[in-house]
Order: structure tokens, then sequence, then C-alpha cells
């Protein structure tokens, strides 16, 4: 039996060994960044220039907590269906364009045959590269990963 209590002990003594090791070295250890650096005033009397580190970026739960705010438009708590499907609602009711109900193709795709027409300057119902450039949409506050066109003589050149 007495050898089972030395087991249970020296078990004991490494785990605790363990743990003030890894204590101790995750103390040890921080990565945390300086003051920011301040410059010197110039010579003319300017003030002091801060350069401060960039902000820190909001974390996927943040947004997502922000999103599900937006969302839950009675506040309490739930994101019901009739709250889920509201945006899809008041985007399909912008398509509908005649208020039937019903989506044809041509209410679908009226913006697309508009910003077509107006892209194909030449009227010859094709768009040329100049011209398909013209249809990128642009969202305010989106910036685009997509490289801009340039035509082959600015590249050769």
């Amino acid at each position: 039996m007495w050898r089972y209590w030395v087991g249970l002990a020296a078990a004991l003594a490494l785990v605790a060994g363990g743990f003030l090791w890894w204590r101790g070295a995750a103390v040890a250890r921080h990565d945390l960044p300086g003051p920011p650096q301040v410059a010197a005033a110039g010579g003319d009397g300017a003030a002091a220039a801060t350069t401060m580190p960039d902000p820190p970026a909001a974390s996927e739960k943040t947004r997502e907590e922000r999103r599900f705010t937006r969302i839950d438009h009675d506040k309490n708590g739930k994101v019901g269906a009739d709250e889920f499907l509201a945006m899809r609602r008041r985007n399909f009711d912008k398509l509908d364009l005649d208020h039937d109900g019903k989506l044809s193709f041509d209410e679908y795709a009226a913006k697309a045959v508009e910003r077509f027409a107006t892209a194909d300057k030449d009227k010859s119902g094709a768009l040329n590269a100049g011209e398909f450039a013209t249809t990128r949409a642009v969202r305010p506050g989106k910036t685009s990963r997509c490289p801009t066109l340039r035509p082959k003589e600015e590249e050769e050149g």
C-alpha cells in the first residue's frame, strides 16, 4: 500500500513542478509594445509630433455582435425569421418594379441592362475592353481588389 502513496506523492510533485515552471515561463515573456515615440520640437517653435501605433482592428466577435445588433430590430436578444429576412425583402422590393410580388428576369436585370447600354458608347451591341472597364460598380467605403485595366500600348512603353 505504501507504494501507492509514494507514487501519488511523486505524481503530485511532478504536476506542481510543471505548473510552477510553466507559470514562470509565461510571466517572463511579454510582447507589449513600447510607449509612443515623441519627436523633438523643431527649432522654429513647432509643436512636438507624436507618432502613434495603428489602432487595433475589430475582432470577428465584435463584428458579429454589431451585425447581430443591427439585425435585431426589436432588441429582444433574438433574431426572428422576419428580422433575418427584412433586408432581403427590401432588396426584393427595390427590384420588383411593378410591385406584383413576382420578379421577372427583366426586372431582375434592369440595372445591368441600363449599365450595359450606358457603357456601350459606340452602340455596337458589344463592349470592348475600355467600355467594359467602366461597368465596374464602385460602392462607397469599399475598395476593389481588382487591378485596373491598362491598354496594351501603355504596358509595352
